[in-house]
């Protein structure tokens, strides 16, 4: 192990330590596995030395890095099993799915920014993730059905698109903009519906693309 790699082994187990155990992320396999994923690799260069800082980091192109808290809730409550097909949303620079990569069974990540796709297939090279590019609304139609749909931000609603591309009792996490203030949720599609529900108040990146249409006026 060099040096920097002890320094970002020792950040890691911190986070792990400070932010994630303190604060609900009491999956055993979820802590594990971000007690191992190297978080510094899926950023870009300069952001390295706080990979591990508890705070939402800026990508570029308006695009920002969900903090570590926000990450392990939305995969605690995802309660991932180990056969799981999973979609990832907002793939960025590939960390949450390298973690789900060493959960589930088959993990799919989409990203439309050409730049964070780029960054995201240079890290993901060798963990088994299927990196795919497109508008994030759409989802990924041909890899459907997923039995959960990780959406690493927030967004204003959930479009039928992702809703469609669940298994019938599969799972959807993702945070929530309502009126200023960020809630992660975790939604689940029965043969009568979906219907989500907040589990927290914490604050996650905002992804393009999932405005609501105004509403009509007279």
């Amino acid at each position: 192990m060099t040096l920097d790699q002890g320094r970002f082994a020792t950040m890691r187990q911190a986070m792990v330590a400070s932010q994630l155990r303190p604060n609900a992320v009491n999956d055993a396999a979820v802590v594990d596995a971000m007690a191992i994923v190297p978080r510094e690799r899926y950023l870009p260069a300069a952001l390295a030395a706080v990979a591990y800082s508890d705070a939402a980091l800026p990508l570029g192109e308006g695009r920002i890095a969900n903090p570590p808290i926000a990450t392990g809730r939305l995969l605690t409550e995802a309660r991932v099993r180990a056969s799981d097909r999973v979609l990832v949303v907002g793939a960025a620079g590939g960390y949450a799915a390298a973690v789900l990569a060493r959960l589930a069974a088959r993990v799919t990540a989409l990203e439309v920014s050409p730049t964070l796709h780029a960054l995201a297939a240079e890290a993901l090279a060798e963990s088994g993730v299927a990196l795919v590019a497109g508008p994030l609304a759409a989802g990924h139609a041909a890899g459907a059905p997923y039995d959960l749909i990780f959406v690493d931000g927030a967004i204003e609603q959930v479009p039928p698109a992702l809703i469609e591309q669940l298994e019938i009792e599969g799972r959807l996490v993702t945070g929530i903009n309502d009126r200023g203030v960020s809630r992660l949720c975790v939604g689940r599609r029965t043969p009568g519906g979906f219907g989500l529900a907040d589990f927290a108040d914490i604050e996650a990146a905002p992804l393009p693309g999932f405005a609501r249409p105004p509403a009509f006026s007279f």
